[in-house]
Parts: structure tokens; C-alpha cells; sequence
């Protein structure tokens, strides 16, 4: 397995078009904790970026010998709204973006079962070019549970059309996320998300899931105990034989900040796991 940073780690909680780190410092910050690659987001590079911006940050990246794990094109694929998923009405911007940064996974939106199709042909067109599109496991989405998961993952039949295994979203919506389900989502499973929560009657946020209304919760660190079963997931997922990316996916503007966030989230899961050796430079 490759360790992945999101560039969400300098992103809030709940507002993800705002960063708060500049690009360079992120990728710096990536090289020094031996990750693998960046998973970049709109609120630094997306479909609206200038050439010339997205131009310095490839070669910026380059530099640094890091690749890109996957490219989230615009803010609202992430913010999981009504528009997020118009991109796949139009993926081919959204592939160009991939294609530029040598990413071959892009993450889009489903809502509706009216999007299946629209997600099919988006698939279709990025297999033309080897590039493969992914939905995270995530709230009001039809990626809330296992079994409506997998029915969408078969709907929309294609090869080229995987998921990005998140725990925590299964967690919010009442799912086992461990062997079981991992076990099941293992053909489809293109990336992997690690965000970290403890769920309590009176935690501090709150999510709105379509299968259980609103769950409270508390954002903690990844490498606190007591939330998500981490050494549990990873031996599942070598059960499975999962050799791609797994990306650190906590928003951590508001909690220890990006750079603890990254320096503690990989030496955690590098002592319960085993990944390859960092690039060098």
C-alpha cells in the first residue's frame, strides 16, 4: 500500500473551498512524513484553476518525486450538494485536470438513480483515455450503506467505475465497516479514506445521513484509540490483498492542525501497517 495526503488536512470541517496552507508547503509537508502522493481538492487545484497555477503545481509535485492519488475537480463533488453531481454531465474538463497532474482516479457525486446513466457515460469517456472514475462511501448520497452500494456499483456496471472505502461515513450511517463489508466491496475498491470520530449523544458535530437522520459525533485524531477500529480495517484489507493508496482524509484546520496531522497520522499508520517506502528525491 501508498500513503496519500489529502490536501484537506488544511482544510476546516465544514468549509472545504477555503485552505489554509498553500500548496508548496503542503507537498513539502508530504515529502518530509514519507508519503507517496497528495489526493488534491478544488480548494487548491480544480476544473477553475488557471493553466498557469495547475502548470506550477505539477511541477512542484514533480520536484518532489510525489505523485497524485486522486483529483476531486470542483467544490461541489465534496460538498455533496445538489450540483455535485452536473460534473458528469460534463467529466471531460475533469479529465483533463487528472490527465495533467498523471492521476488516473477522479472522485464524483451520485444523488439520484437519474445520475446512474450520466455516470456510466462518464465512465465510458474516461475509459477511453485509462482514467477511471470513483464515489466515496458518504451521507446522503446513494453510498450510504453496504447493500444500496453495492447495487449502485452493479447498476452502473462498469469496470472502469469503483469505490473510495470510508469508514467513518459507513459508521455515521449505522454500517459495519469492518471484514464483512470490506469483503464485499473488495472488486470495486479503487482508494481509501481514513477520517477519524467518536460517536456520542452530545458530540460536538453533527451529520445529516437519508437512513438514520442526524448523527452527533466528535472529530478526534487518527491515531486516537477510541474511534474508528483502524488495526481491524487494515488486517481486512490485507485479506483482500488491497495494494492502492490509502489517504489520510481528516479535515484538520480545526483540530491539531495540518502539520501534526500529518507527521502523527503516518508514523500511526505506518505501526499498524505495512506500506512501501517512501519516495525518494
Amino acid at each position: 500500500m501508498k500513503l496519500s495526503l489529502s490536501v484537506r488536512v488544511a482544510e476546516s470541517f465544514l468549509d472545504k473551498r477555503r485552505a489554509t496552507m498553500e500548496l508548496e508547503d503542503l507537498a513539502d509537508l508530504a515529502q518530509l512524513n514519507g508519503y507517496h502522493a497528495l489526493c488534491m481538492r478544488a480548494s487548491q487545484i480544480g476544473v477553475h484553476t488557471p493553466e498557469s497555477k495547475r502548470n506550477k503545481a505539477i511541477a512542484t509535485l514533480r520536484e518532489m518525486s510525489l505523485s497524485v492519488s486522486m483529483v476531486t475537480g470542483d467544490f461541489t463533488i465534496p460538498e455533496n450538494n445538489e450540483e455535485g453531481p452536473l460534473a458528469l454531465r460534463d467529466i471531460t474538463p475533469y479529465l483533463d485536470l487528472a490527465e495533467a497532474f498523471g492521476c488516473d482516479l477522479l472522485r464524483v457525486a451520485i444523488k439520484s438513480a437519474d445520475d446512474i446513466v450520466w455516470a456510466q457515460q462518464a465512465c465510458d469517456e474516461a475509459g477511453e483515455r485509462g482514467l477511471r472514475l470513483a464515489h466515496q462511501s458518504h451521507t446522503q448520497s446513494l453510498f450510504e450503506t453496504m447493500n444500496e452500494t453495492l447495487e449502485v456499483l452493479r447498476a452502473i456496471g462498469r469496470p472502469g467505475f469503483g469505490l473510495i472505502y470510508e469508514p467513518a461515513n459507513l459508521e455515521l450511517c449505522g454500517q459495519d465497516y469492518g471484514a464483512t463489508t470490506i469483503r464485499q466491496f473488495a472488486p470495486w475498491m479503487f482508494n481509501v479514506y481514513l477520517q477519524n470520530q467518536k460517536l456520542t449523544a452530545d458530540g460536538a458535530d453533527s451529520l445529516e445521513t437519508w437512513c438514520r437522520g442526524r448523527v452527533p459525533f466528535d472529530q478526534i485524531p487518527v491515531w486516537e484509540s477510541s474511534g474508528v477500529n483502524f488495526p481491524a480495517i487494515f488486517a481486512a484489507l490485507d485479506e483482500i490483498g488491497y495494494d492502492g493508496f490509502v489517504t489520510i482524509h481528516q479535515a484538520s484546520a480545526g483540530l491539531s492542525g495540518a502539520e501534526e496531522a500529518a507527521r502523527r497520522s503516518a508514523a500511526y499508520l505506518r505501526s499498524i501497517a505495512h506500506f512501501d517506502a517512501p519516495p525518494s528525491i
